[in-house]
């Protein structure tokens, strides 16, 4: 239904009265800080010699040694690599293990 309207010009405008109503919900997913995951970086350093580093990510984080020497070799040839993520809690336990193991380990949220 719409309201006509006339203007001093003699035009006719029109508007709606009724708003049209939605039947079904919509939900949005809204990435926010809280739903991010956190990332365990392992960073490059001129101590640990490259079998050390593998042998503390098969060891620490239980991987199998061929993805052990993965991240060893993108930690290497990169600078950086990110060995573990999820809830805030996992992940500041795995930086703490790796750090105790000597290795250099930070953690920060993906995004």
């Amino acid at each position: 239904m719409k309201a006509h309207k006339e203007t001093s010009a003699g035009v006719v405008m029109s508007s709606p009265m009724a708003t049209p109503e939605l039947d079904e919900a919509i939900e949005v997913d809204v990435a926010t800080s809280e739903n991010l995951p956190w990332m365990c970086i392992v960073w490059d350093d001129p101590v640990n010699l490259m079998s050390y580093v593998s042998y503390v990510f098969q060891t620490v984080l239980g991987y199998d040694k061929k993805r052990a020497n993965e991240l060893m070799m993108q930690v290497h040839t990169e600078g950086k690599a990110a060995v573990s993520s999820g809830e805030r809690d996992k992940v500041e336990a795995d930086v703490k293990k790796l750090q105790v193991a000597g290795l250099w380990a930070t953690m920060q949220q993906a995004g």
